[in-house]
């Protein structure tokens, strides 16, 4: 898929583990996993902006577009 998801790098960035950014979006950790791994089909945008707002940073800096 030529989207790929960063939060993995933004956690390392951060310092965060995985659990404590779940906790945090108020979702289980199963379903951040699957955001992480790039097998989610989509992501709401307030789901986004609470990422953006936890991780202190930009929707850029989640999301990035790889031509195949």
């Amino acid at each position: 898929m030529p989207i790929v998801v960063n939060v993995d790098v933004m956690l390392a960035k951060r310092k965060m583990q995985s659990k404590e950014l779940a906790e945090r979006l108020d979702i289980t950790p199963a379903n951040l996993s699957i955001l992480k791994t790039g097998k989610a089909k989509g992501i709401k945008f307030n789901t986004l902006e609470a990422i953006c707002k936890i991780l202190n940073c930009q929707p850029g800096d989640v999301l990035e577009y790889v031509e195949e």
